[in-house]
């Protein structure tokens, strides 16, 4: 499949999707989680010979999205210091709150967030990592990681507060875009 355009092109139609609902978790926008997508196929395409073929495509092409999420993420990011957080507090979503709330509305408050706190939230939160391991990942501390996490729930908690509160997501939204520009 090295040289074998057409199958190339097969393939990238056939998985795009999928690749972009990974990349999107972690890019700050849909044009930037084309970029990280575009970038994963790439080294799908010239990797291609690495690909077990005893064990599904699906989990191969998930881990090098992901790793190209977080490559993206390191190539792009300033880091910050922060502080070792000893215990990161849970955060209570009401059922109200979740009949409010789209897969697509959970996405974007994600994709406001910072993105350290982004990288940090979606490695923990969703894709279970421990902060020992999203630190070597990201070659920050595991209290970095541990900060991190925890002032994305806060950010979060905000934005779900606004929507809990009768505020329509989208307003939401835009009052945390304006408030963070301010």
């Amino acid at each position: 499949m090295n040289n074998d355009r057409q199958s190339q092109k097969m393939l990238y139609q056939a998985f795009y999707g999928f690749a972009m609902s990974i990349c999107l978790r972690y890019a700050a926008s849909r044009y930037e989680a084309a970029e990280v997508v575009n970038e994963g196929f790439f080294k799908v395409f010239t990797n291609i010979e690495k690909f077990d073929s005893t064990r599904p495509f699906k989990s191969w092409l998930s881990s090098i999205m992901h790793n190209a999420s977080i490559d993206f993420y390191r190539a792009n990011i300033k880091r910050t210091l922060s502080d070792d957080l000893e215990s990161v507090p849970e955060i209570e979503i009401s059922a109200s709150v979740e009949q409010k709330l789209a897969y697509d509305d959970l996405l974007e408050m994600v994709q406001q967030l910072p993105p350290a706190y982004r990288a940090v939230f979606n490695l923990y939160a969703i894709d279970g990592y421990s902060h020992d391991e999203i630190g070597k990942m990201l070659h920050i501390s595991s209290g970095t990681s541990k900060s991190n996490l925890f002032k994305a729930r806060m950010k979060l908690q905000k934005m779900l507060t606004k929507v809990h509160n009768g505020m329509d997501v989208k307003d939401a939204l835009i009052m945390n875009i304006n408030q963070s520009a301010g």
